[in-house]
C-alpha cells in the first residue's frame, strides 16, 4: 500500500530542476560579471570635453582586455595586449576622484616630452596636431599662470600617460592634475552603440536619436 505524498516537501526530479535553473542563473551572473569588469564595459559621455570625437550622450563599449583586464574580485591584472600609445582613446580613474572614471586622448607615454605654446601641442619638440574630429571653442590665447594654453615642457614619468580632450578649450586632463598613472587605466574606448541628443523635445524621438553615430568607429 502507497502513502499518500506528503504536500510539504518537493519530488527529487522538481529539485532537481530547480537546482538546474538556480546553476545556470550563478554561471550566467558570473559570466557576465567577468565580461562586463574584464572584457567589454559599457559608458555614458557626461560632458563635452572630448567633442566633436564624442558628444554628451553617447553611449560607447570600451575594451578592457587590450590594456590587461582586472579580474573581478581579487586585485590581479591579466597580461596586457599592449601598453596605451598616443592617439587611443582611453579610459581612466580620475586621479583627483578616484570613484569617477575619465576618457581622454592620450597623447604622450612615459619617456616623451610634451610643451604647449600657444595652444600648440608638442612631443618631444614635435607638432602633435589636433585630431580631425577635436576643436578649439576660443581662439585666444591665456597667458601667465593658466595652463591651458601654454604648459611646460614636461617628461612624462615611468609608468604614466599625458592625457588631453580633443576640445582643448574645455578640457580638465593631465595639463591641470598632471600625469596619469598607468594603473588606473580601465580600458580603450571601442565603439558608439547608441547617442541620444537631449536639445529635441522629449515627443521628438526621431531626433533625438543621433541615428548616424550608431555603431560608429570611436578614433
Amino acid at each position: 500500500m502507497m502513502l499518500p505524498r506528503s504536500r510539504g516537501t518537493q519530488s527529487p526530479k522538481v529539485q532537481s530542476k530547480f537546482r538546474e535553473y538556480v546553476s545556470s542563473i550563478l554561471i550566467a551572473l558570473v559570466c557576465f560579471l567577468f565580461i562586463r569588469t574584464s572584457v567589454v564595459e559599457a559608458y555614458r559621455i557626461p560632458s563635452g570635453s572630448m567633442e566633436d570625437t564624442l558628444l554628451i550622450g553617447d553611449f560607447l563599449l570600451a575594451n578592457k582586455f587590450i590594456y590587461g583586464a582586472r579580474i573581478p574580485l581579487i586585485n590581479l591584472r591579466l597580461p596586457a595586449f599592449r601598453d596605451p600609445r598616443p592617439g587611443d582613446i582611453v579610459i581612466f580613474r580620475s586621479p583627483v576622484e578616484s570613484d569617477k572614471t575619465l576618457i581622454k586622448r592620450c597623447v604622450a607615454v612615459e619617456g616623451q616630452t610634451v610643451e604647449i605654446r600657444n595652444k600648440a601641442v608638442y612631443i618631444d619638440g614635435n607638432i602633435y596636431p589636433l585630431p580631425a574630429t577635436g576643436k578649439f571653442v576660443d581662439p585666444s590665447v591665456r597667458l601667465g599662470e593658466d595652463l591651458r594654453d601654454n604648459f611646460g615642457p614636461v617628461r612624462i614619468p615611468p609608468g604614466h600617460l599625458f592625457m588631453m580632450g580633443d576640445n582643448r578649450d574645455n578640457s580638465f586632463d593631465s595639463r591641470y592634475f598632471g600625469p596619469v598613472s598607468r594603473d588606473s587605466v580601465l580600458g580603450e574606448a571601442m565603439v558608439i552603440y547608441f547617442s541620444w541628443n537631449s536639445a529635441p523635445p522629449l515627443w521628438d524621438i526621431p531626433h533625438k536619436i543621433r541615428w548616424g553615430r550608431l555603431a560608429q568607429l570611436i578614433q
